[in-house]
Protein backbone atom coordinates (compact mmCIF):
# COMPACT_ATOMS: atom_id res chain seq x y z
CA UNK A 1 0.00 0.00 0.00
CA UNK A 2 1.20 3.49 -0.79
CA UNK A 3 2.31 5.47 2.24
CA UNK A 4 2.05 9.18 3.07
CA UNK A 5 3.09 11.52 6.60
CA UNK A 6 0.84 12.09 8.93
CA UNK A 7 0.01 15.82 8.22
CA UNK A 8 -2.95 17.42 8.64
CA UNK A 9 -5.95 18.38 5.70
CA UNK A 10 -7.40 21.57 5.05
CA UNK A 11 -10.83 22.60 3.50
CA UNK A 12 -9.27 24.30 1.28
CA UNK A 13 -7.06 21.33 0.01
CA UNK A 14 -10.42 19.25 -0.35
CA UNK A 15 -11.64 22.02 -2.63
CA UNK A 16 -8.85 22.14 -4.70
CA UNK A 17 -9.12 18.20 -4.98
CA UNK A 18 -13.07 18.87 -6.02
CA UNK A 19 -11.95 20.34 -9.07
CA UNK A 20 -9.49 18.13 -9.80
CA UNK A 21 -6.13 18.51 -7.94
CA UNK A 22 -4.18 15.31 -6.44
CA UNK A 23 -3.08 16.46 -3.14
CA UNK A 24 -0.50 14.57 -0.95
CA UNK A 25 0.07 13.80 2.44
CA UNK A 26 -3.39 14.28 3.66
CA UNK A 27 -3.95 11.30 5.97
CA UNK A 28 -2.35 9.78 8.57
CA UNK A 29 -0.30 6.46 8.66
CA UNK A 30 -2.39 3.20 9.73
CA UNK A 31 -0.78 1.28 12.47
CA UNK A 32 -0.14 -2.66 11.08
CA UNK A 33 -2.26 -5.14 11.86
CA UNK A 34 -1.42 -8.74 13.07
CA UNK A 35 -1.84 -11.26 11.03
CA UNK A 36 -5.09 -12.96 11.68
CA UNK A 37 -7.09 -9.95 13.07
CA UNK A 38 -10.44 -8.75 11.96
CA UNK A 39 -10.63 -6.84 8.35
CA UNK A 40 -11.82 -3.38 9.87
CA UNK A 41 -14.39 -2.13 7.14
CA UNK A 42 -15.48 1.56 7.52
CA UNK A 43 -18.67 2.46 7.07
CA UNK A 44 -18.62 6.32 6.66
CA UNK A 45 -22.85 7.02 5.70
CA UNK A 46 -25.52 8.82 7.90
CA UNK A 47 -26.77 7.94 10.01
CA UNK A 48 -28.90 11.04 11.06
CA UNK A 49 -30.32 13.97 9.44
CA UNK A 50 -32.39 14.11 6.31
CA UNK A 51 -30.58 10.80 4.55
CA UNK A 52 -30.49 8.54 7.80
CA UNK A 53 -32.93 6.21 6.07
CA UNK A 54 -30.56 5.63 2.89
CA UNK A 55 -27.46 5.70 5.81
CA UNK A 56 -29.63 2.77 7.36
CA UNK A 57 -30.29 0.60 4.48
CA UNK A 58 -27.19 0.87 3.09
CA UNK A 59 -25.10 -0.88 6.57
CA UNK A 60 -28.15 -3.44 6.80
CA UNK A 61 -27.99 -4.48 3.64
CA UNK A 62 -24.10 -4.44 4.05
CA UNK A 63 -24.94 -6.62 7.34
CA UNK A 64 -27.03 -9.11 5.44
CA UNK A 65 -24.22 -9.93 2.58
CA UNK A 66 -21.70 -10.40 5.45
CA UNK A 67 -24.03 -12.58 7.57
CA UNK A 68 -24.54 -14.46 4.48
CA UNK A 69 -20.57 -15.14 4.12
CA UNK A 70 -20.55 -16.13 7.52
CA UNK A 71 -18.85 -12.96 8.99
CA UNK A 72 -15.98 -13.42 6.98
CA UNK A 73 -14.09 -11.87 4.01
CA UNK A 74 -10.60 -13.92 2.68
CA UNK A 75 -10.56 -15.69 5.52
CA UNK A 76 -10.81 -13.04 8.13
CA UNK A 77 -13.58 -11.76 10.26
CA UNK A 78 -14.88 -8.37 9.40
CA UNK A 79 -15.78 -5.34 11.71
CA UNK A 80 -17.56 -3.07 10.31
CA UNK A 81 -17.35 0.33 12.13
CA UNK A 82 -19.70 2.55 12.04
CA UNK A 83 -19.46 6.27 11.57
CA UNK A 84 -22.23 9.36 11.12
CA UNK A 85 -20.89 11.77 8.45
CA UNK A 86 -24.51 13.64 9.26
CA UNK A 87 -23.71 14.36 5.33
CA UNK A 88 -21.84 17.48 6.46
CA UNK A 89 -18.88 18.06 3.93
CA UNK A 90 -17.34 20.34 6.81
CA UNK A 91 -17.21 17.77 8.96
CA UNK A 92 -15.55 15.19 5.72
CA UNK A 93 -11.77 15.08 6.38
CA UNK A 94 -11.74 15.08 9.96
CA UNK A 95 -14.36 12.28 9.95
CA UNK A 96 -11.92 9.79 6.88
CA UNK A 97 -8.42 10.91 9.89
CA UNK A 98 -10.60 9.25 13.03
CA UNK A 99 -11.65 6.36 10.67
CA UNK A 100 -8.14 5.67 8.87
CA UNK A 101 -6.32 6.99 12.16
CA UNK A 102 -8.05 5.83 15.67
CA UNK A 103 -10.35 3.58 14.50
CA UNK A 104 -7.45 1.89 12.57
CA UNK A 105 -10.01 0.98 9.24
CA UNK A 106 -8.33 -1.02 6.28
CA UNK A 107 -11.24 -0.33 3.79
CA UNK A 108 -13.46 2.25 3.37
CA UNK A 109 -17.43 2.61 2.00
CA UNK A 110 -19.15 5.83 1.55
CA UNK A 111 -21.25 7.61 1.35
CA UNK A 112 -24.64 9.39 0.20
CA UNK A 113 -23.80 13.09 -0.29
CA UNK A 114 -21.28 13.99 -3.14
CA UNK A 115 -19.78 16.75 -1.48
CA UNK A 116 -19.02 14.49 1.54
CA UNK A 117 -17.53 11.73 -0.88
CA UNK A 118 -14.80 13.89 -2.11
CA UNK A 119 -12.85 13.50 1.53
CA UNK A 120 -13.23 9.68 0.88
CA UNK A 121 -11.86 9.92 -2.57
CA UNK A 122 -9.15 11.45 -1.43
CA UNK A 123 -7.70 9.14 1.25
CA UNK A 124 -8.30 6.52 -1.77
CA UNK A 125 -6.41 8.38 -4.32
CA UNK A 126 -3.39 9.42 -1.63
CA UNK A 127 -3.11 6.11 0.35
CA UNK A 128 -4.71 3.09 -1.84
CA UNK A 129 -7.51 2.37 0.27
CA UNK A 130 -10.07 0.41 -1.14
CA UNK A 131 -13.03 2.74 -1.13
CA UNK A 132 -16.32 1.33 -2.50
CA UNK A 133 -18.87 3.93 -2.93
CA UNK A 134 -22.65 2.70 -2.46
CA UNK A 135 -24.53 5.84 -3.24
CA UNK A 136 -23.14 9.32 -4.07
CA UNK A 137 -23.61 10.02 -7.86
CA UNK A 138 -20.63 12.87 -8.76
CA UNK A 139 -19.29 11.87 -11.90
CA UNK A 140 -16.27 13.48 -11.22
CA UNK A 141 -15.17 9.86 -8.12
CA UNK A 142 -14.88 7.49 -11.32
CA UNK A 143 -14.23 10.34 -14.05
CA UNK A 144 -11.25 13.32 -13.95
CA UNK A 145 -10.36 11.74 -10.12
CA UNK A 146 -10.65 8.11 -10.96
CA UNK A 147 -8.15 5.83 -9.78
CA UNK A 148 -7.32 2.38 -9.47
CA UNK A 149 -8.37 2.10 -5.51
CA UNK A 150 -11.74 4.17 -6.30
CA UNK A 151 -14.99 1.33 -7.00
CA UNK A 152 -18.85 2.48 -7.44
CA UNK A 153 -21.52 0.19 -6.89
CA UNK A 154 -24.70 2.54 -7.82
CA UNK A 155 -24.39 5.13 -10.45
CA UNK A 156 -23.22 8.37 -12.12
CA UNK A 157 -25.70 11.47 -12.28
CA UNK A 158 -25.43 10.82 -15.93
CA UNK A 159 -26.47 7.58 -16.56
CA UNK A 160 -30.31 7.54 -15.09
CA UNK A 161 -31.21 10.45 -16.87
CA UNK A 162 -29.45 9.70 -20.52
CA UNK A 163 -31.66 6.59 -20.14
CA UNK A 164 -34.23 8.60 -19.63
CA UNK A 165 -33.68 10.76 -22.53
CA UNK A 166 -33.37 7.94 -24.98
CA UNK A 167 -36.43 6.35 -24.06
CA UNK A 168 -38.30 9.52 -25.22
CA UNK A 169 -36.53 9.73 -28.00
CA UNK A 170 -37.38 5.96 -29.15
CA UNK A 171 -40.91 6.97 -28.81
CA UNK A 172 -41.14 9.80 -30.47
CA UNK A 173 -40.08 13.09 -29.05
CA UNK A 174 -37.90 15.68 -30.74
CA UNK A 175 -38.43 18.71 -28.02
CA UNK A 176 -38.19 18.74 -24.57
CA UNK A 177 -36.90 21.28 -21.54
CA UNK A 178 -35.30 19.92 -18.76
CA UNK A 179 -35.80 21.77 -15.34
CA UNK A 180 -33.43 21.65 -12.39
CA UNK A 181 -31.77 22.62 -9.33
CA UNK A 182 -28.84 25.01 -11.02
CA UNK A 183 -25.85 22.16 -9.17
CA UNK A 184 -23.48 19.43 -10.04
CA UNK A 185 -26.22 16.57 -9.46
CA UNK A 186 -28.81 18.17 -11.34
CA UNK A 187 -26.05 19.47 -14.72
CA UNK A 188 -24.55 16.20 -14.45
CA UNK A 189 -28.07 14.71 -14.87
CA UNK A 190 -29.31 17.48 -17.53
CA UNK A 191 -26.01 16.61 -19.35
CA UNK A 192 -27.25 12.98 -19.50
CA UNK A 193 -30.57 13.51 -20.72
CA UNK A 194 -29.39 16.46 -23.35
CA UNK A 195 -27.39 13.57 -24.59
CA UNK A 196 -29.83 10.43 -24.69
CA UNK A 197 -32.60 12.32 -26.20
CA UNK A 198 -30.18 13.47 -28.64
CA UNK A 199 -28.96 9.62 -29.76
CA UNK A 200 -32.12 8.79 -30.62
CA UNK A 201 -33.35 11.87 -32.68
CA UNK A 202 -34.22 14.52 -30.34
CA UNK A 203 -33.42 17.92 -28.51
CA UNK A 204 -33.73 19.80 -25.26
CA UNK A 205 -34.98 23.48 -26.48
CA UNK A 206 -34.91 24.73 -23.35
CA UNK A 207 -33.24 24.32 -19.65
CA UNK A 208 -34.99 26.31 -16.77
CA UNK A 209 -33.27 26.51 -13.82
CA UNK A 210 -33.20 27.72 -10.11
CA UNK A 211 -30.42 27.72 -7.18
CA UNK A 212 -30.16 25.29 -4.75
CA UNK A 213 -31.95 24.10 -2.70
CA UNK A 214 -35.08 27.26 -3.75
CA UNK A 215 -38.20 25.61 -4.32
CA UNK A 216 -39.97 28.94 -5.87
CA UNK A 217 -41.24 26.73 -9.05
CA UNK A 218 -44.07 29.00 -10.64
CA UNK A 219 -41.62 31.18 -12.77
CA UNK A 220 -40.20 28.22 -14.11
CA UNK A 221 -43.52 26.48 -14.71
CA UNK A 222 -44.84 29.43 -16.27
CA UNK A 223 -42.56 29.17 -19.06
CA UNK A 224 -43.05 25.50 -20.02
CA UNK A 225 -46.35 26.14 -21.74
CA UNK A 226 -44.78 28.40 -24.35
CA UNK A 227 -41.77 26.55 -25.00
CA UNK A 228 -43.78 23.58 -27.67
CA UNK A 229 -42.70 20.76 -26.06
CA UNK A 230 -43.42 17.15 -26.42
CA UNK A 231 -42.25 16.25 -22.82
CA UNK A 232 -40.27 17.94 -19.72
CA UNK A 233 -37.31 16.10 -17.72
CA UNK A 234 -36.27 17.15 -14.41
CA UNK A 235 -34.09 16.36 -11.54
CA UNK A 236 -35.19 16.97 -8.21
CA UNK A 237 -34.83 15.00 -5.06
CA UNK A 238 -36.26 14.63 -1.40
CA UNK A 239 -39.25 17.66 -0.24
CA UNK A 240 -37.69 19.53 -3.78
CA UNK A 241 -39.37 16.46 -5.54
CA UNK A 242 -42.20 16.82 -3.28
CA UNK A 243 -43.07 20.21 -4.24
CA UNK A 244 -42.56 20.01 -7.77
CA UNK A 245 -44.25 17.60 -8.93
CA UNK A 246 -47.28 18.85 -6.83
CA UNK A 247 -47.15 22.12 -8.04
CA UNK A 248 -46.00 20.64 -11.51
CA UNK A 249 -49.79 19.10 -11.62
CA UNK A 250 -52.00 21.91 -9.95
CA UNK A 251 -50.97 24.29 -12.90
CA UNK A 252 -52.73 22.18 -15.50
CA UNK A 253 -49.38 20.82 -17.05
CA UNK A 254 -49.48 17.26 -16.21
CA UNK A 255 -51.84 16.26 -18.51
CA UNK A 256 -50.83 18.31 -21.61
CA UNK A 257 -47.12 17.43 -21.48
CA UNK A 258 -45.94 14.54 -19.57
CA UNK A 259 -42.92 15.25 -16.88
CA UNK A 260 -40.55 12.65 -16.74
CA UNK A 261 -36.73 12.57 -14.97
CA UNK A 262 -34.03 10.84 -13.60
CA UNK A 263 -35.66 8.34 -11.41
CA UNK A 264 -35.08 10.29 -7.68
CA UNK A 265 -38.13 12.37 -8.86
CA UNK A 266 -39.86 9.81 -7.29
CA UNK A 267 -37.71 7.28 -5.31
CA UNK A 268 -38.42 7.17 -1.77
CA UNK A 269 -41.31 10.03 -2.06
CA UNK A 270 -44.00 8.71 -3.83
CA UNK A 271 -46.60 8.67 -0.83
CA UNK A 272 -45.60 12.56 0.00
CA UNK A 273 -46.61 13.67 -3.80
CA UNK A 274 -49.64 10.85 -3.86
CA UNK A 275 -51.90 11.13 -6.74
CA UNK A 276 -49.70 14.18 -8.51
CA UNK A 277 -47.07 11.37 -8.98
CA UNK A 278 -49.57 8.50 -10.75
CA UNK A 279 -48.31 7.78 -14.07
CA UNK A 280 -44.94 9.87 -14.18
CA UNK A 281 -42.33 7.58 -15.68
CA UNK A 282 -38.60 8.03 -14.36
CA UNK A 283 -35.20 5.67 -15.29
CA UNK A 284 -33.29 4.07 -12.62
CA UNK A 285 -31.16 1.34 -12.28
CA UNK A 286 -33.71 -0.43 -9.59
CA UNK A 287 -37.15 -0.41 -9.37
CA UNK A 288 -40.44 -2.06 -7.96
CA UNK A 289 -41.86 -5.15 -8.70
CA UNK A 290 -38.23 -5.73 -10.62
CA UNK A 291 -38.39 -10.15 -11.22
CA UNK A 292 -35.36 -12.24 -10.84
CA UNK A 293 -34.51 -14.58 -8.52
CA UNK A 294 -31.36 -12.48 -6.93
CA UNK A 295 -34.03 -10.28 -6.20
CA UNK A 296 -37.04 -11.91 -4.86
CA UNK A 297 -34.70 -13.51 -2.02
CA UNK A 298 -32.73 -10.41 -1.08
CA UNK A 299 -35.78 -8.51 -1.00
CA UNK A 300 -37.42 -11.01 1.36
CA UNK A 301 -33.83 -11.57 3.53
CA UNK A 302 -33.87 -7.78 3.91
CA UNK A 303 -37.54 -7.80 5.25
CA UNK A 304 -37.12 -10.46 7.83
CA UNK A 305 -33.53 -8.69 8.68
CA UNK A 306 -34.82 -4.96 9.14
CA UNK A 307 -38.58 -5.24 8.98
CA UNK A 308 -38.63 -2.79 5.82
CA UNK A 309 -38.83 -3.27 2.27
CA UNK A 310 -35.58 -3.24 0.24
CA UNK A 311 -34.88 0.27 -2.04
CA UNK A 312 -32.27 1.32 -4.35
CA UNK A 313 -29.93 2.39 -1.28
CA UNK A 314 -30.22 -1.30 -0.26
CA UNK A 315 -29.62 -2.97 -3.21
CA UNK A 316 -26.37 -0.62 -3.61
CA UNK A 317 -25.22 -1.60 0.04
CA UNK A 318 -25.47 -4.85 -0.78
CA UNK A 319 -23.36 -4.87 -3.46
CA UNK A 320 -21.28 -3.02 -2.06
CA UNK A 321 -20.33 -5.86 0.26
CA UNK A 322 -20.55 -7.88 -2.64
CA UNK A 323 -17.52 -6.80 -4.28
CA UNK A 324 -15.61 -5.84 -1.12
CA UNK A 325 -15.73 -9.55 -0.29
CA UNK A 326 -14.73 -10.66 -4.40
CA UNK A 327 -11.58 -8.35 -3.92
CA UNK A 328 -10.71 -9.80 -0.29
CA UNK A 329 -11.30 -13.37 -1.20
CA UNK A 330 -8.61 -13.09 -4.48
CA UNK A 331 -5.90 -10.92 -1.72
CA UNK A 332 -6.61 -13.40 0.89
CA UNK A 333 -7.84 -11.08 2.99
CA UNK A 334 -4.44 -9.01 2.78
CA UNK A 335 -5.44 -5.29 2.40
CA UNK A 336 -1.83 -4.69 1.01
CA UNK A 337 -2.07 -7.13 -2.10
CA UNK A 338 -3.25 -4.16 -3.98
CA UNK A 339 -2.96 -5.93 -7.52
CA UNK A 340 -4.86 -8.67 -6.72
CA UNK A 341 -7.76 -7.02 -5.01
CA UNK A 342 -7.94 -4.38 -7.70
CA UNK A 343 -7.54 -6.76 -10.64
CA UNK A 344 -10.28 -9.48 -8.98
CA UNK A 345 -12.90 -6.39 -8.29
CA UNK A 346 -12.34 -4.72 -11.92
CA UNK A 347 -13.07 -7.99 -13.62
CA UNK A 348 -15.92 -8.82 -11.37
CA UNK A 349 -19.43 -9.88 -12.35
CA UNK A 350 -21.91 -8.87 -9.75
CA UNK A 351 -25.37 -11.10 -9.05
CA UNK A 352 -26.82 -8.13 -8.04
CA UNK A 353 -30.72 -7.67 -7.24
CA UNK A 354 -31.49 -5.01 -9.87
CA UNK A 355 -29.70 -7.75 -12.27
CA UNK A 356 -26.71 -9.06 -13.49
CA UNK A 357 -23.46 -5.84 -13.71
CA UNK A 358 -20.08 -5.64 -14.36
CA UNK A 359 -17.74 -2.35 -14.04
CA UNK A 360 -16.77 0.08 -16.64
CA UNK A 361 -12.90 0.85 -17.18
CA UNK A 362 -13.35 3.38 -14.61
CA UNK A 363 -15.04 1.33 -12.31
CA UNK A 364 -18.92 2.48 -12.47
CA UNK A 365 -21.41 -0.14 -12.69
CA UNK A 366 -22.13 -1.37 -16.67
CA UNK A 367 -25.94 -1.77 -15.72
CA UNK A 368 -29.42 -1.40 -17.38
CA UNK A 369 -31.53 1.50 -16.65
CA UNK A 370 -34.91 0.75 -16.18
CA UNK A 371 -37.92 2.85 -17.28
CA UNK A 372 -40.70 2.66 -13.98
CA UNK A 373 -44.11 4.33 -14.45
CA UNK A 374 -45.87 5.47 -10.69
CA UNK A 375 -48.73 3.60 -9.79
CA UNK A 376 -50.31 2.91 -7.20
CA UNK A 377 -47.57 4.29 -4.73
CA UNK A 378 -45.11 2.08 -6.37
CA UNK A 379 -42.04 2.91 -9.41
CA UNK A 380 -43.23 0.04 -11.27
CA UNK A 381 -40.16 -1.11 -13.82
CA UNK A 382 -42.20 -1.04 -17.30
CA UNK A 383 -39.19 -1.66 -19.87
CA UNK A 384 -35.45 -1.30 -19.93
CA UNK A 385 -34.91 2.59 -20.73
CA UNK A 386 -31.01 1.70 -21.79
CA UNK A 387 -29.65 -1.73 -21.62
CA UNK A 388 -25.68 -2.27 -20.07
CA UNK A 389 -25.37 1.25 -20.29
CA UNK A 390 -21.93 2.73 -19.10
CA UNK A 391 -20.93 6.10 -18.15
CA UNK A 392 -18.47 7.69 -20.50
CA UNK A 393 -15.61 8.29 -17.49
CA UNK A 394 -14.63 11.23 -19.29
CA UNK A 395 -11.08 11.91 -18.37
CA UNK A 396 -10.38 8.67 -16.55
CA UNK A 397 -6.57 7.98 -16.55
CA UNK A 398 -5.74 4.65 -14.09
CA UNK A 399 -2.37 5.37 -13.01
Amino acid sequence: MRQSAALPISRRGLAGLAAGAALAGAFPPRPALAQGAPLRVGLMLPFSGTFAALGENIAAAIELHLAERGGRMGGRAVQLIRLDDESNPANAVQNVNRLLGRERAEVLIGTVHSGVVMALVQAARERGVPLIIPNAGNASATRELCAPTIFRTSFTNWQPAYGMGLALGREGVRRAAWVTWDYAAGNEAGEGFREGLRASGGEVVRELKLPFPETNFQPLLAQIPGLEVQAVGSFFAGGGAVQFVREYAAAGLKERIPLTGSGFLTEGVLAAQGAAAEGIRTALHYGDGLDNPKNNAFRAAFRERTGREADVYAVQGYDAAQLLGIGMDAARGDVSAEREWVRAMRAARIDSPRGAFTLSPSHNPVQNIYLREARGGQNRVVGIAAEALADPGTGCRMA
